[in-house]
């Protein structure tokens, strides 16, 4: 499947699962746009039901546009009456990945790894406010101020901002593990391995 280079072409949706300091479940419904690799939205809560995801990507829409494509997996959330009315009345083509295949929605399961390494398994979260307040910090931190090699070294808000003016297509997603992801570093930037070799 082609990944147009354009913001909202394709959005990816997934759920992540996590623990309160109290031991409780909670969930995050994270949306992501595999263009920009921008996480549009990061939404923490006790329970996320079909409406609910319809509603959140109502309030998306409403803010950043329609996209052309959702991808997810066949979780209950996704396939609910709910979701799969809310598409129709969109006129919004949702994709399901095939049971066992994760990376066929690999854009949004990267984001969940890197949220799950990088954020939820180094922070204790006291309660449904604190995740928000620290999850929401996070994202930020990811859109606005992280470069990311498959970018070409901008960040996911500034490759967004530029995107218009380049009219690319991405490369096949399931091709990209054959082929070189990244550009080589810019100038002044080290290799990993003279990074670790200095110390």
């Amino acid at each position: 499947m082609l990944v147009e280079a354009r913001a909202n072409a394709r959005w990816s949706l997934d759920l992540v699962h996590d623990l309160f300091a109290s031991g409780r479940r909670f969930r995050i419904l994270n949306v992501v746009d595999d263009a920009t690799r921008e996480c549009l939205a990061a939404i923490p809560d006790t329970s996320i039901s079909g409406r609910r995801v319809a509603r959140e990507l109502t309030d998306l829409i409403e803010r950043l546009g329609k996209p052309s494509l959702n991808v997810s997996d066949n979780g209950t959330e996704f396939t609910s009456r709910a979701v799969l009315a809310w598409a129709q009345e969109s006129q919004i083509d949702w994709h399901f990945i095939a049971p066992g295949k994760p990376m066929q929605n690999g854009f949004c399961e990267s984001f969940n790894g890197r949220m799950r390494n990088e954020h939820l398994n180094e922070s204790l979260f006291f309660g449904l406010d604190h995740a928000r307040t620290k999850i929401t910090e996070w994202i930020n931190d990811y859109n606005q101020r992280r470069p990311h090699s498959a970018l070409g070294y901008q960040t996911p808000a500034a490759y967004a901002a530029n995107l218009p003016a380049t009219c690319d297509r991405l490369r096949n997603p399931d091709q990209l593990r054959r082929s070189h992801v990244a550009p080589p570093a810019p100038n002044g930037v080290k290799p990993a391995e003279a990074l670790i070799v200095a110390g």
